[in-house]
């Protein structure tokens, strides 16, 4: 004869199915952010542009309006300014979302999207074009071949390995990563300062969304959607991930192929983010732990949690270093000043991360 539940088991249930209606009414008020934000941005600028115009502008795409904005205007808008936001947007989703997969995937909640040397060989290799007299797009296809290379070296390295797997994934990826930030030190090195080759290193390293261009949204934009579609499909297995291999494995989860998929396609976002925007730091780190604060540690809410504020955060440090001064901050530094602070008031409070 079945057993009724217990009223512990009961007030468990409850108490669950409330969380969950927290976290989705959450979820929906990020998606509110996230349209306010940067419906906001697409309007602020050294020229504002009224947000009737910004709307017309954007329905005369799909209908013919009378126009009623410059050409100018139009220009600024669809060339400049629009490229730039939708790039924002991307890059802080996939960076958000690379780190909380990333975390859950190695269990270990300081895990970033650069622990497996992603970012720095990405920046080897757009250094290595810049010096090689390279501009533009090639310096990003650079950046984002050389990225990938890091990757699979360091799981080449981690499957010859004995021991944990999982430790030696991170201390193979820590050590990647040095030799890598060395090249680029080299690089820095025999750069000529009289040609801008040092200058434009320099910059690169420091992230930055100047220049975006509609062309680079085209071809990051594939890269990102399978990615995120591909962390966001297995959202609750990474639930399982976090709970070990044995435990995955009594619940017929292949805890070994499921963590190479996801940690294949959390390292393609991270290696096309910053091969479009440079070196950003912080995001993947301090968004998902802030997430876990408002939705819980659910990995069902807290991927697309992630990738809404994550979207959300990166604009409006974005608008803030291109409108906070006259010449404009690199976008890198704001994000360390943000989130450096921020993840140090997380590690004093006396609750666990």
């Amino acid at each position: 004869m079945a057993q009724s539940p217990t009223t512990l088991e009961l007030d468990e249930c409850e108490r669950r199915s409330a969380l969950s209606r927290r976290a989705d009414v959450i979820i929906g008020a990020l998606v509110i952010v996230l349209v306010v934000v940067a419906g906001a941005s697409l309007m602020m600028g050294r020229y504002p542009i009224d947000p009737l115009q910004a709307i017309a502008m954007l329905l005369n795409l799909v209908i013919p309006l009378d126009q009623s904005w410059t050409d100018q205007q139009a220009t600024l808008f669809f060339n400049v300014r629009l490229p730039r936001i939708l790039l924002a947007l991307m890059v802080g989703c996939c960076l958000s979302v690379a780190g909380a997969a990333y975390q859950g995937t190695f269990q270990n909640p300081l895990v970033s999207p650069d622990i497996l040397g992603a970012s720095q060989g990405a920046a080897f290799g757009a250094a290595c074009a810049i010096l090689a007299g390279f501009t533009g797009a090639m310096v990003s296809v650079s950046a984002f071949f050389v990225s990938l290379l890091t990757v699979a070296l360091v799981l080449l390295i981690s499957s010859r390995a004995k021991g944990n797997h999982m430790m030696v994934v991170v201390l193979a990826g820590v050590m990647v990563s040095s030799l890598f930030q060395a090249g680029v030190s080299y690089t820095k090195l025999v750069a000529d300062p009289n040609n801008d080759e040092l200058a434009d290193i320099t910059y690169w390293l420091m992230g930055s969304l100047t220049g975006a261009k509609m062309g680079q949204v085209g071809v990051v934009f594939p890269i990102l959607l399978v990615g995120c579609s591909i962390l966001f499909a297995l959202r609750w297995r990474i639930n399982i991930l976090t709970m070990g291999d044995e435990e995955a494995s009594t619940m017929g989860v292949d805890a070994r192929r499921i963590r190479i998929i996801v940690i294949i396609a959390a390292t393609f976002l991270t290696a096309a983010c910053v091969s479009v925007s440079g070196m950003i730091g912080w995001i993947g780190l301090v968004i998902p732990h802030l997430c876990r604060m408002l939705v819980g540690a659910d990995y069902r809410k807290l991927i697309p949690a992630s990738m809404l504020m994550g979207a959300s955060f990166l604009l409006v440090v974005d608008d803030i270093a291109r409108l906070a001064t006259t010449a404009e901050i690199p976008i890198g530094i704001l994000t360390a000043f943000v989130g450096a602070p921020f993840f140090l008031y997380l590690i004093t409070r006396k609750k666990r991360l």
